[in-house]
């Protein structure tokens, strides 16, 4: 199960800044941290690079170089496809204030940005200078990271309703207020599991139910049937 934290704020309050030094200390102390960044901006790619000449014409485009490698898309992915690519243990967000699966840090450049970028009931807390009234001050990096590893999850962002709240910003506030756990996520309890590539991939319960029973009922007319758990490998 990941953990993570999301880090909200504006332009130029430090945010970024802030990412890079938990995701460092995250790592100095053994863990395997991951990170995802969401902007508003029209385009991830830098213009006039030959991965945006390419995009020009491709649906995807990726790009291999000495040390890194990379998958470009000509189009807007879902964030639960986004995290179930990451691979680590602990997840540093960026932004994305619209998509509530993990608590939240707010860097303020002034007070009254908190209500815009939060409901207070999914904050851990607000770090820097800038502090807000009735929310918690995070005084160090060292002080988040205990933060995030006590307190932190990462919900799928299906918005599935399975768990019985109407989205997972329903669960990620009860889980912050205590009446929850991340374990009640219905899509950490599915009897069916697919993953590719060593990656396991998030099933909404509703499609893993009619998945499951197309399986079976398939499976049921082979010879030599019989109960027991279902094991199907596609190499």
């Amino acid at each position: 199960m990941m953990q993570g934290v999301q880090v909200l704020g504006f332009k130029k309050s430090g945010k970024t800044t802030l990412c890079q030094s938990l995701l460092a200390e995250l790592e100095r102390r053994g863990h395997a941290p991951c990170a995802l960044k969401c902007t508003h901006n029209a385009s991830i790619d830098k213009e006039d690079t030959d991965t945006d000449r390419f995009l020009k014409h491709c649906r995807t485009v990726g790009a291999v170089a000495g040390r890194e490698s990379a998958l470009f898309w000509n189009d807007p992915r879902k964030l639960s496809d986004m995290l179930a690519m990451l691979d680590g243990n602990v997840l540093v967000m960026e932004g994305g204030r619209e998509h509530v699966v993990a608590p939240r840090v707010l860097v303020l450049r002034e007070a009254a940005e908190a209500a815009q970028l939060s409901d207070p009931g999914l904050v851990l807390g607000c770090f820097g200078p800038v502090r807000a009234e009735g929310l918690p001050h995070i005084a160090s990096v060292e002080a988040l990271a205990d933060l995030v590893l006590e307190r932190g999850f990462v919900l799928p962002g299906l918005d599935c309703g399975a768990c019985g709240r109407e989205d997972c910003a329903g669960l990620a506030a009860d889980i912050m207020a205590g009446r929850a756990t991340a374990e009640a996520c219905a899509t950490r309890h599915v009897s069916l599991s697919i993953s590719t590539g060593g990656r396991p991939l998030t099933l909404n319960p509703f499609v893993e139910r009619i998945l499951a029973a197309g399986i079976r009922g398939m499976v049921s007319e082979l010879k030599g049937f019989g109960p027991g758990p279902i094991e199907i490998r596609i190499d």
